[in-house]
Parts: structure tokens; sequence; C-alpha cells
């Protein structure tokens, strides 16, 4: 789920200029997904991305206390207080993508603070990660962020090609299956999954979960079937 302005929305391929609104009310809409059987609800906080603190935290807050199933958030979180506030309110798991690059102290100290509670994002484009709610690109490869992270305590990832997101093409399941293979730790799949079949290969590739977001809105995707079909 995609929040930005209080609504729920989905960018294409990361442009803040190409976006989709599809509720104005984020908490109906999680509890869809609940009721239909979501085991976790993946949140991005698009205000908080693009401006380095996040940008709705009483519809976050609200989701956390509201839903039964746990919760993940990203977008913004780059301090320490931040990710202390936030799991506090309950949320679950706390995701760090731009912190990951420019803060490294920081992700060290909340690893060891928080452990499984940290979740690193790896976001690429053209091969590169790209940071600041994706606006800003960096010559550092998925591989090399996942093995400096390893190095500082990080557990788990989640792996998106920008230029897939918000698509319905399809997940880069090459680029994901190099991560996998050469890191061996939980990697979350997020990007451009709009099939059944793509959950089936993403499983057979090891993916440790994955994050379906347009396609559940548009319908390509139902929600009960693709639990089926990873069950």
């Amino acid at each position: 789920m995609d929040i930005r302005g209080g609504r729920c929305v989905r960018l294409y391929q990361g442009n803040y200029d190409e976006e989709t609104v599809f509720s104005e009310d984020p908490v109906e809409v999680a509890l869809k997904w609940q009721s239909l059987g979501a085991p976790r609800l993946h949140i991005a906080d698009l205000d908080g991305a693009a401006r380095g603190a996040p940008g709705n935290l009483d519809i976050i807050k609200e989701l956390a206390s509201t839903l039964l199933v746990p919760v993940q958030l990203g977008g913004g979180i780059r301090q320490l207080k931040t990710i202390e506030q936030l799991l506090k309110v309950g949320i679950e798991r706390v995701i760090l993508g731009t912190a990951a690059v420019e803060d490294p102290e920081l992700v060290a100290e909340a690893c060891r603070r928080f452990s499984e509670c940290i979740i690193v994002a790896i976001d690429t484009r053209e091969g590169w990660v790209a940071t600041r709610g994706w606006q800003q690109e960096t010559r550092l490869t998925a591989i090399e962020l996942a093995k400096s992270m390893l190095q500082l305590g990080v557990k788990r990832f989640i792996y998106t090609d920008i230029s897939r997101d918000g698509t319905l093409t399809e997940p880069n399941f090459a680029a994901f299956t190099e991560l996998v293979n050469e890191i061996k730790r939980p990697v979350i799949a997020s990007g451009g999954i709009s099939s059944l079949n793509h959950l089936k290969m993403l499983k057979q590739l090891g993916a440790e979960g994955a994050i379906v977001g347009k396609a559940l809105y548009t319908g390509d995707i139902n929600l009960k079937q693709a639990l089926d079909v990873v069950s």
C-alpha cells in the first residue's frame, strides 16, 4: 500500500508525476486486504520518502492500531528516534533505504537494538541503487549494498527493480536470482508482480515473500488465489 497525501496511490516506475489514486481511505483498503487473508501489510510512505521524514503519521498509526496482521513500513525513516517511534505505535518492521546508503552507522545501531525489526530496501534502476524516494541515483550495485549491510547485521532485504514497479509487466527475475544466490539471506521481491505465475516463479527462485500492489487494485491478481498458490 503506497500512501501519498493521505490516499492510496500507485506510481508508475516511481515517477511522482505519474500517480493513480485508488482510494481516499487507506484504512478501509487495508481492512479489505486483511479480510481476504493478507498475512502482512506493506506500507510505503511516499511523502516520507521524498522529504526524508514520515509524512502520513496519523494514518500510519491508525493502520497499526486497527489491523490484526503485522505491518511493515518504509519511506523517509532516517533517524533512530523515528524507528523507535514507529515500533512503539505498533509497526512490526521498519524498512531503511536511503539510510542504508547514506548512514551505515544508523543501520548498524538499529540492527543492534532492534534486530529482526529492521529490513533494508534495495531499489535499483538500470542496475544502480537509487535513494531519496528513488529520485537520486548512486554508483552502487544491489549486491555491493547488500554485502555491506550484512556486515552491519541486516538479516532481511526487499529488492525492487524501479523500472518494473507499477507497470504490471513482470519482476526482474534475473537480478533477483543473482541477489538471492549471492547473499543467501531472506529477500522479499517487489516490482512488476502481476500474475500468479510470477508468484510461483519467485517462490521457486527462493523469495521469502512478495509485495503485490497495483495488481491487487486492478484485479490482475486475486489475493485469495495468490495465497493458495504460494501456500
